[in-house]
């Protein structure tokens, strides 16, 4: 298991009797910049809080790094920092409390959480904030809290769930800075996203779920095979469209 960052075996998930994950396999490279596509629905946010030990799966397995998520989660977690869609955060506490916070949580030094809280809050643009607190933050900025909190501790994987959803062109930007910085050091990522352009300006793997199973899996360019990545989005999900004579009172 060494050779992928993550490794997904058999995840499956079940709510009531709706299969929200029916048995995905998936094994992310290390180094990689990886996106996991979908339609709203696809189960990518339920599929990535199982990889990171947020949902108990009903049956398969994950490893970060050659740790089991579940066997040996304290390894685990620790090699990883994750940003959820549906998760939320201690919000009653300033940018800067929330990191302080999380790192003690880690376990880490404090004169180290104090230097990389002062650093992540400049580059992340959200210095300025000073006293408010993150529950009255922007989308933007709740985005970028959340990243700076996955990255406090300096992981080898990342693990974020629609990272750029609600996020200004300039935040995103910065934010798509920081990652690629972040794999360029050795580190991997994998990332939720329905936007296209998105990923085909940052990913060198893209994995396509639809109905809770993994459609379509490889390279950027193999998976694309020289067409627009949207086209073959479409084709594999599916999706109806427009004939003209739809709506022709319009």
């Amino acid at each position: 298991m060494t050779e992928s960052a993550l490794v997904l075996r058999g995840l499956v998930k079940r709510f009531d009797r709706v299969t929200a994950v029916a048995g995905v396999d998936l094994d992310v490279p290390t180094g990689s910049f990886y996106g996991l596509l979908g339609p709203n629905g696809a189960g990518k946010t339920t599929t990535l809080s199982m990889a990171v030990g947020l949902l108990r799966p009903d049956a398969g397995k994950a490893w970060v790094l050659g740790h089991d998520v579940w066997s040996d989660p304290v390894v685990a977690k620790g090699l990883l920092g994750a940003l959820p869609d549906s998760v939320r955060m201690f919000d009653r506490l300033t940018g800067g409390e929330l990191l302080a916070y999380v790192g003690l949580l880690r376990g880490m030094e404090t004169g180290v959480i104090e230097t990389r809280t002062a650093e992540l809050l400049d580059v992340l643009g959200l210095a300025d904030a000073g006293r408010t607190l993150v529950v009255d933050y922007s989308a933007g900025m709740k985005k970028k809290i959340g990243l700076a909190c996955a990255l406090l501790h300096a992981p080898r994987l990342l693990v974020l769930d629609e990272p750029f959803e609600a996020v200004d062109p300039v935040s995103a930007a910065l934010i798509r800075d920081i990652l690629n910085r972040y794999v360029a050091g050795g580190g991997t990522v994998i990332f939720s996203s329905h936007v296209m352009e998105v990923v085909e300006r940052l990913c060198s793997h893209v994995a396509i779920l639809a109905g809770g199973e993994i459609r379509t899996v490889g390279t950027l360019e193999e998976v694309r095979q020289g067409r627009p990545l949207e086209d073959v989005f479409v084709s594999v999900v599916g999706g109806r469209v427009a004939t003209g004579a739809e709506l022709s009172w319009l």
